[in-house]
């Protein structure tokens, strides 16, 4: 079975045969890394639910008007809910709103679809209101579900659900993929799938918002200055970031990826880096610090990250991990 997806093929199979068997489950719960094809694979799920012209059973055509709307997101009997921004909070009265809606009759197609975009960031009292809707399901309406791990939703919720778990792709399916799906040069492609970790959604976006690769290539710039730069000048540099938490997350994430290939290059480890167009720098800096203060760097990102999660303040995070990263 083909929706037009790179990779996950198990999922796709396990989908489509439930919905050509006439056996949807009233809730998936589709998880793996931002970029990993989440919410494509939901949306192509919502596509094969209500799909007109199904050239086979299970499948979407792509062509037919609920399939284009739907693609597009503005079906009338497709719901998206999610926080207002990512690292945001999706709040309880969004999901009452949305239950309000999903006991009213489909308007066109055959099922009534919710899609409830990184549910890792619902509010505990938003995660407990849906489970009414999980526990008693309409029968015209599907819910889909993504987030980053089931770890980091209610496990009442997560039980209520059909678990679908996305991996990375290996890099080398990622970047033939991105050549024969979407026509990118074998140089671009190659760079943008160690960049992503093998997620071809990010990958994908990359490419298509040249201005985030841009804003990457000042970030790690920005770390190679810091790091020669003394505490008032790193304390200057984070103090406009911490009044914006999804940067300042956005940034650390950047880092963290940079001294994680760090510490492949000093443990002498044969795994692929990301950042494989800073491949010389981060040799030599291995070559410096040496394996555990690049773990230590790594740690302090990880733990920083972690703070923000939990709304600790953020510029106070952000000026300790000033002080933690090293000095060279």
């Amino acid at each position: 079975m083909n929706w037009n997806i790179l990779g996950h093929e198990w999922a796709v199979d396990l989908l489509g045969e439930h919905i050509a068997r006439g056996q949807a489950r009233h809730a998936y719960l589709i998880t793996g890394p931002r970029g990993v094809g989440r919410r494509t694979l939901a949306l192509k799920m919502a596509q094969a639910l209500n799909c007109t012209q199904p050239p086979a059973p299970g499948e979407p055509c792509g062509a037919c008007r609920n399939c284009k709307q739907i693609d597009q997101m503005q079906h009338p009997d497709l719901a998206v809910l999610q926080a207002e921004q990512e690292g945001g909070i999706l709040k309880v009265d969004q999901v009452r709103e949305l239950q309000r809606s999903l006991a009213l009759h489909p308007y066109e197609a055959r099922y009534r679809v919710a899609l409830l975009l990184r549910f890792e960031e619902a509010h505990v009292s938003a995660m407990n209101a849906l489970l009414k809707t999980l526990e008693e399901p309409a029968p015209q309406v599907v819910l889909l579900l993504t987030a980053e791990s089931a770890e980091r939703l209610l496990p009442t919720i997560v039980s209520r659900c059909e678990v679908l778990r996305l991996r990375p792709l290996p890099l080398e399916r990622t970047s033939q993929g991105l050549q024969s799906h979407w026509g990118l040069a074998a140089e671009e492609a190659r760079l943008l799938a160690h960049i992503s970790s093998g997620r071809p959604g990010f990958a994908l976006r990359l490419h298509q918002e040249p201005e985030r690769l841009a804003q990457r290539q000042a970030w790690l710039n920005d770390q190679t200055r810091l790091l020669a730069a003394g505490r008032v000048e790193r304390f200057a540099y984070v103090e406009p970031l911490s009044k914006d938490r999804e940067a300042l997350r956005d940034i650390m994430l950047v880092w963290l990826s940079y001294w994680r290939d760090v510490i492949l290059k000093a443990s002498g480890a044969a795994a692929p880096i990301t950042n494989l167009d800073h491949q010389e720098e981060i040799e030599q800096l291995a070559v410096r610090v040496g394996q555990q203060v690049a773990h230590q760097s790594a740690a302090a990102i990880e733990r920083s990250l972690e703070r923000l999660e939990r709304n600790i303040n953020a510029r106070l995070l952000a000026e300790v991990l000033m002080l933690d990263l090293p000095m060279i």
